[in-house]
């Protein structure tokens, strides 16, 4: 048996945010049976624009949906940049909407987990997350999300914290998902 393959879109660019350290923890402490990949190059994207992408889109897109369309599982992991997602997050679900009805996260289980120093833990960011990927076709899965405030320090030092997160993740493998594409 193969394992599950869960992608992860990290939301935040820098090299050393919390929301990429969550994702590479997460990577390198995946439960049994399950591969973590961390989609890279999220940033090399340009701004979605319906002409660049006509006819043949250019090779950093044409990889991120490549990667994302032979994934069994998505996972976003994010912080809250002003109330919401990171642009280029936003951007990333642009892409991989596209074509409409056929974008590489149509039918795709996704879940949305994430860190901020701010007693809501990125909250917000979250729901707009479930929000975008549920319109560009993915099977969001709700009740798989942690929203995880960072304002006592390093969330990733608390092994119950951890736990929740590689949980999450756990979840996220096993949900059974109805294989019809969302509306």
């Amino acid at each position: 048996m193969t394992d599950t393959r869960v992608l992860v879109l990290v939301g935040s660019l820098r090299a050393e945010s919390l929301n990429r350290r969550i994702a590479e923890t997460l990577r390198d402490r995946a439960p049994e049976g399950i591969s973590i990949e961390i989609v890279e190059g999220l940033g090399e994207l340009p701004f979605y624009n319906e002409d660049l992408d006509a006819g043949t889109a250019s090779e950093p897109v044409q990889l991120v949906r490549k990667t994302v369309a032979e994934a069994d599982r998505v996972l976003v992991v994010t912080p809250e940049y002003n109330g919401t997602m990171p642009a280029v997050l936003n951007n990333a679900i642009d892409w991989l909407s596209r074509p409409y009805g056929a974008g590489a996260l149509v039918g795709k289980p996704l879940a949305v987990i994430g860190a901020t120093p701010t007693p809501y833990g990125g909250k917000w960011a979250h729901e707009h997350t479930q929000r975008s990927a549920t319109i560009a076709g993915a099977k969001v899965l709700e009740d798989v999300v942690v929203s995880q405030s960072a304002m006592e320090g390093d969330i990733l030092a608390d092994d119950a914290i951890v736990t929740k997160l590689l949980e999450a993740v756990q979840s996220l493998a096993d949900a059974e998902v109805d294989a019809t594409p969302a509306a």
